[in-house]
């Protein structure tokens, strides 16, 4: 297995050394925009709803969410206050207390892990440092820019379509991380494995699926691998380069890259349990920051919000323009919504499933806040102030362009409608946040790339075998992806990545279906075991 990973490794250096040497040149872009449109196109493949493309994946992932959330009795709602206080630590004493088979156990049936407090909890961070770790993979720019794009589109209406699917995507989160758990691996080093390549293969074995299993897990470490490269990293340096290029005046983002890669590879050496520490100090702070500065210009506006809110309400059912009518705009929102939380890709369940406890459950109502804070609050908060800000001071105007196509037109006719648009609208009631703002996107990039890359490192891990050189080869082409990422403009490469990272949607969604029994029994034994009356 070493010999062949090695070879693979040499067999990339040309690659690398050429996309190093050519990072300026549209020759790149040539080619491999071929190779990156033909896979964007099968991931992405549209059916038309009412004459409106949309992809498969999103249909798929929404689909599934609103199985989910009707299976388990809405538990993204009903048991979302059991989520807080599982987050918190109020029921960790039952993971301590309680004689059950701990998830995980290498020795099921036996009598060391059973015992009370023998051997202590399988796992390697809290509940709350795996929340913020898979938080901080998806608190980022589409949190920023994504929700800009969705009103940019699809109008201020869009706003409410993206708070039902994070609703409903909590559903589809509490399914995975719970699986996660459920059939995660303990390494003789004490590190878990665990994700949608081991309950694929685990799982579906259980269900005399072996084959199919494999196969699906398989396919899902490719595409996380390739995920992490591109969109989990390459996608992220280049903006936060961008955002500081843009704030100093600089031309090159080169060094900038260099110091971008060594914060990443301080942290990402010491694994997940390093990247919870970190992640669960920025993550909080990055909330509080932009919602904080959300909710200050919300209050000093506080007179216009019923006009805001009729504005959306409005612009989520009437049939204002082409596509602003009821199908479009609720697609448009359920888009950028499951583009901003990624309910239902798998990749959550990854660092879910290093979590200390016995019961898989808990950690899967833990993890269905994340579609809770990162849609239902954050997302709504910058669609508020964005609304907000142009009711008060006329920012924007909507044009209408072929194809029934809306773009936001600043006074000056320049199109806005990722972060510049947040970033004018931001700026327009608190001087100079454009500052801030840079900041919070240096901090949401950073904190997305060692979220990924731990994804990606146990996808490598599984294809590839556990052994030291194996974390050694990803974590050094991880950080050279950092700078290449800094100092390159790959578009076709993070078309590509992108389209890997929904990709997984497809293997895991089957497995989320097939498995969905196994989740309802592990919920019922964890509620039965904190006395909740569901």
């Amino acid at each position: 297995m070493n010999k062949k990973l090695l070879s693979l490794l040499f067999s990339a250096v040309p690659f690398l050394t050429f996309a190093q040497e050519l990072s300026m040149d549209e020759k790149i872009e040539a080619k491999f925009k071929p190779f990156a449109d033909a896979v964007s196109s099968v991931v992405f493949y549209p059916i038309s709803i009412v004459g409106i493309p949309v992809p498969i994946v999103i249909i798929v992932l929404l689909l599934g969410a609103l199985f989910f959330t009707i299976y388990f009795k809405f538990a993204n709602i009903t048991l979302l206050g059991v989520a807080i206080k599982a987050t918190k630590g109020t029921y960790d004493e039952i993971d301590h207390h309680s004689v059950e088979e701990v998830a995980g156990d290498p020795t099921p049936g036996g009598n060391i892990f059973e015992t009370v407090k023998a051997e202590g909890v399988i796992g390697e961070v809290t509940h709350f440092q795996a929340l913020t770790a898979a938080l901080s993979a998806t608190v980022g720019l589409g949190n920023i820019a994504g929700v800009a794009v969705a009103i940019a589109i699809g109008g201020p209406g869009a706003t409410i379509w993206m708070i039902v699917a994070g609703f409903l995507g909590m559903s589809t989160k509490l399914v995975e991380a719970t699986l996660g758990v459920k059939y995660r691996e303990v390494g003789s080093d004490g590190k878990i494995y665990g994700g949608p390549m081991y309950y694929l293969r685990k799982g579906l074995k259980e269900k005399n699926l072996g084959g199919i299993g494999k196969v699906l897990a398989g396919l899902y470490a490719v595409f996380v691998v390739g995920g992490s490269f591109g969109g989990g990293n390459m996608f992220q340096s280049n903006q936060a380069t961008a955002q500081f290029k843009q704030l100093f005046g600089l031309d090159s983002g080169f060094l900038f890259g260099v110091l971008m890669a060594v914060l990443v590879g301080v942290v990402i050496i010491g694994g997940i349990k390093r990247i919870g520490q970190v992640t669960e100090k920025i993550v909080p702070f990055m909330g509080i920051m932009f919602v904080g500065a959300s909710l200050i210009i919300i209050a000093m506006n506080f007179t216009i919000i019923p006009d805001a809110l009729v504005q959306i309400w409005n612009g989520a059912f009437n049939q204002t323009s082409i596509v602003g009518g009821l199908i479009g705009v609720m697609i448009v929102g359920f888009q950028r919504a499951a583009f901003s939380n990624e309910a239902g890709v798998g990749s959550a369940s990854i660092a879910h499933a290093a979590v200390k406890t016995k019961f898989p459950a808990s950690e899967g109502i833990v993890a269905s806040i994340g579609p809770f804070v990162d849609t239902v609050v954050i997302c709504t908060m910058t669609a508020l102030v964005i609304v907000v800000t142009n009711l008060k001071s006329n920012l924007f105007n909507y044009a209408n362009l072929d194809e029934g196509k809306n773009v936001i037109m600043n006074a000056t006719g320049e199109h806005l409608g990722g972060v510049d648009l947040t970033s004018v609208a931001f700026d327009s009631a608190i001087p100079n946040f454009s500052i801030l703002l840079t900041i919070a996107v240096i901090l949401f990039a950073f904190s997305t790339m060692l979220s990924w890359s731990y994804y990606g490192i146990q996808g490598w891990k599984y294809l590839f075998g556990k052994s030291k050189i194996s974390d050694i080869s990803y974590k050094a082409l991880f950080l050279i992806f950092v700078v290449i990422g800094a100092s390159s403009s790959l578009g076709s490469v993070i078309e590509f990545s992108d389209a890997m990272i929904f990709a997984m949607v497809f293997p895991n969604i089957i497995g989320l279906l097939l498995l969905a029994p196994k989740v309802k029994q592990e919920l019922v034994r964890y509620l039965k075991a904190i006395g909740h009356k569901s």
